[in-house]
């Protein structure tokens, strides 16, 4: 009788969540995906039911997907993964084409296939695609040491220095220094190096309060 209970009460639940409109659940999901602290807090969702699984793949909630969403570790990369980034990209996640670009890149070893993407992420304005190109122009990675393209490496450093990129911020300071890709300014490349390590100092304490309360 207790059982017969228990199952009448299952079904029930699962009824109410039949009933959701999928465009109700697809917002649930887009949620979801652009906050989930691992990529199995989403993963698990997809495997809960088809229903779930079709819906959280839809272009919608790929596109919302989070970088802690999309940070797949590498002992855990497969073809499975990869396909569920290109999924992500096929949607239009920037960070997903960031990632993979990355991925394709160093670890793979298919620099163009993997910088194609990175430009498709820095062109949409994402400051760590950006600042990953800016070190590959500095680098001559691609390339022999005479491809170096100092300047388009300082413009790009510059591009992700004003969306708010750290280490680009103090890249661009030391090239204003040396005057490397850029006509030389002492003065400014030391105000941005002070303003990087500032900005560096309040994000580790800003959470706390403690930096601002000393100010």
């Amino acid at each position: 009788m207790v059982q017969r209970k228990r199952l009448r009460h299952i079904h029930a639940r699962s009824d109410l969540f039949e009933g959701l409109p999928d465009d109700m659940v697809i917002s649930i999901l887009c949620k979801l995906s652009s906050t989930a602290r691992c990529p199995s807090d989403f993963i698990n969702i997809l495997i809960t039911c088809k229903r779930l699984n079709r819906l959280g793949l839809h272009p919608l909630v790929l596109s919302k997907a989070g970088p802690e969403t999309l940070a797949v570790r590498a002992k855990n990369w497969s073809h499975h993964a990869h396909r569920f980034l290109r999924q992500c990209i096929n949607a239009g996640n920037t960070e997903a084409s960031y990632i993979l670009g990355m991925i394709r890149f160093y670890c793979l070893q298919d620099r163009l296939t993997g910088g194609s993407l990175m430009a498709k992420a820095a062109i949409k304005s994402h400051a760590p695609a950006l600042y990953s190109l800016a070190l590959i122009q500095f680098n001559g990675s691609g390339g022999s040491k005479a491809e170096m393209l100092q300047r388009a490496g300082a413009a790009l450093c510059a591009r992700a220095a004003f969306l708010g990129h750290i280490d680009a911020l103090r890249e661009l300071g030391h090239c204003l220094q040396d005057g490397y890709g850029v006509r030389q300014n002492v003065a400014e490349g030391r105000r941005l190096l002070v303003q990087a390590n500032a900005r560096e100092l309040a994000d580790v304490y800003a959470p706390s309060g403690h930096f601002l309360s000393t100010l």
